[in-house]
């Protein structure tokens, strides 16, 4: 493959780069509504204690904070993006933190609006929103404050575990600078015979390097590493846990995950359905293991060995112009509107391209309310690249359907279903590329990428989603989160999931000291519902036709109009029941047949 030069951000065509300038034209603009936002804080201060009154003045209150909300996010996403395109320019550096700290502020000020409606009765919010023009806007948004009734407490209250933000994002801001700024990993020697430096960032091509003593190198290095940092890590973690035990007392919840999940209405039965249905399902993923124990040629399966490609990938020199008529070729199902609005977002810009010196890596999708979506790439002319491209343009697609078709309270959507959109354009990619490629060796490729997509998202993230559920409930018990406590409970999940044909290296067991996520309050089960739900859409899209596009339109369309569950149901899945996980696996099992009989 062409080795792609990386271009100075001068020198790339404004085509191929987002249009911020839809934004803010320029930053003095940014500073002049940064300015204006400042001034018209006291505003929404000076209306506290004023919704008992009447109707017309909660409706006041309402609409104040989201004319404020709405300009600040605005605020925020413009410097964050410029500062993500070249990562050492302290000017956006700058700018981001204080559009941070002006959102900080505000959300303090704002926080007597819950305390305060929930002082009148449900019956006195109902009349308001009766009686006052405007106010039945907030239906939706009130009825779910009035949910959460039990677990609200007083102003005065609200307004403490508001400040105490501060303090109990410590354990997450300190294992974040653990891992990213005072971690120092070794170097090892790589498959060229080159000494070379390991990081986070290159971890992932050596331990899918063919070569098996790099591989071990990598694993052994990186565990090593963190297994000498296994107490101070261990205490960050359970003072995270700690946290979270402490948010979930003071709000009245029986669990940690209890109170997580009820952030969006999410039945506990959903996370159980989950780690139930995945565990019978454990066969599957042993027999997956048992043919890349056969492909790669080797006795024994280690930890080390399940990254690696078990078949020769074919190395395609996709250009993006190609990636782009790629993706809309293969979401054509989705149906007329969806695609020419695609085309829509390539030509207006949505699209930050190509990578460039500073620029951040990876990739995510962006923008706010009253913004159209943009997406960072780092854009490779490679199939993943393609992919990538695919799963953010679904969340992009998601953001703009949303935006069109929702007001601003309910102009975003849950987590729970974020992952959704962006994982069904990836499954009708895959269902493309294998209906349109006779070529075996690039079948196996495309087969192999499905099964690890699968693995990663949906095997995986149970098994740590199985891990908080864990630690949560022995620390729940008054029972200590020792590093041993930890890395007992991981590598204890480990031989459950890959046991069967898999040597479970003692290193393993620390593992649990390098996922981020464990700091997020039981977010990871997430990526597994939301593949679940995705690869049940596509099926229905595929043989249905357009009564299963216009049912995921609407979705798409609905934001936070009502809850994720509900939403979901709508569009034809019903994560309340184990089946949409149980085709997901379905489909693990049909793509390791595929690969199964075209390997002989």
């Amino acid at each position: 493959m062409q080795v792609q030069t990386l271009k100075k951000r001068e020198d790339i065509p404004s085509e191929f780069t987002w249009n911020l300038e839809s934004i803010f034209s320029t930053n003095e603009t940014w500073e002049l509504h940064f300015q204006s936002l400042q001034q018209q804080l006291p505003e929404l201060e000076a209306l506290k204690a004023t919704m008992a009154q009447n109707g017309a003045a909660l409706l006041a209150v309402l609409q104040k904070r989201d004319q404020l909300f709405e300009q600040i996010e605005r605020l925020y996403v413009y410097t964050s993006m410029r500062r993500d395109e070249d990562t050492t320019n302290s000017l956006y550096q700058g700018m981001a933190d204080r559009a941070m700290q002006l959102y900080v502020r505000s959300s303090t000020i704002a926080s007597y609006i819950e305390p305060e409606i929930l002082a009148l009765s449900p019956e006195t919010l109902d009349q308001y929103t009766r009686e006052t023009a405007g106010l039945a806007l907030y239906t939706q948004q009130l009825h779910d404050l009035n949910r959460k009734r039990p677990h609200i407490r007083s102003v005065e209250v609200e307004a403490v575990l508001a400040s105490a933000g501060d303090i109990t994002s410590a354990p997450d801001d300190i294992f974040s600078m653990i891992d990213n700024a005072d971690l120092q990993l070794p170097t090892i020697v790589s498959d060229s015979g080159e000494t070379v430096q390991l990081t986070k960032g290159n971890y992932l091509s050596f331990i899918r390097n063919k070569d098996r003593r790099v591989r071990k190198a990598a694993f052994e290095s990186i565990h090593e590493t963190f297994l000498k940092q296994r107490n101070t890590i261990a205490a960050t973690l359970s003072a995270q846990v700690k946290t979270d035990i402490f948010y979930t007392r003071q709000r009245n919840y029986a669990t940690c995950r209890e109170r997580s999940l009820a952030r969006n209405n999410i039945p506990v039965s959903v996370y159980d359905n989950l780690i139930t249905t995945v565990s019978e399902h454990i066969p599957i993923l042993n027999r997956y293991m048992r043919l890349r124990k056969r492909m790669l040629q080797l006795d024994e399966l280690h930890m080390y060995d399940l990254y690696v490609p078990i078949v020769e990938d074919i190395k395609e020199e996709i250009s993006y112009q190609q990636g782009c008529e790629m993706v809309a070729t293969a979401l054509a199902p989705l149906g007329e509107h969806y695609i020419s609005t695609l085309k829509q977002g390539f030509r207006q810009r949505w699209i930050d391209v190509y990578e460039t010196p500073g620029k951040r890596g990876g990739a995510y999708s962006g923008g706010a309310f009253g913004t159209q979506p943009f997406i960072l790439l780092n854009y490779q002319s490679d199939r993943d690249s393609v992919y990538t491209l695919a799963h953010e343009l679904g969340h992009s697609m998601h953001s703009f359907y949303t935006r069109t078709n929702q007001p601003y309270p309910y102009g975003d959507y849950t987590i729970f279903v974020a992952e959704v959109a962006s994982t069904l354009n990836e499954g009708l990619l895959t269902h493309y590329l294998l209906h349109n490629t006779q070529d075996a060796a690039t079948r196996l490729a495309i087969l192999n990428h499905a099964l690890e997509d699968i693995r990663g998202t949906l095997f995986r993230q149970t098994m740590f989603a199985e891990f908080e559920q864990q630690i949560h409930q022995q620390a729940e018990q008054g029972e200590p989160l020792t590093t041993d406590t930890l890395s007992s409970i991981y590598k204890q999940l480990n031989e459950k999931y890959y046991g069967g044909e898999t040597v479970i290296d003692d290193l393993i067991g620390i593992e649990w000291a390098r996922i981020p996520h464990f700091y997020y309050n039981f977010y990871v089960y997430q990526y597994a519902t939301g593949i679940s739900a995705a690869s049940a859409l596509v099926q229905q899209i595929l043989h249905e036709g357009q009564p299963a596009v216009e049912r995921y339109a609407k979705f798409l369309s609905s934001g936070s109009s009502d809850y994720s569950i509900e939403l979901l149901k709508k569009a034809g899945v019903d994560m309340t029941s184990p089946e949409p996980i149980r085709q997901t696996c379905q489909l693990f099992d049909s793509y390791l047949t595929q690969m199964e009989h075209l390997l002989g």
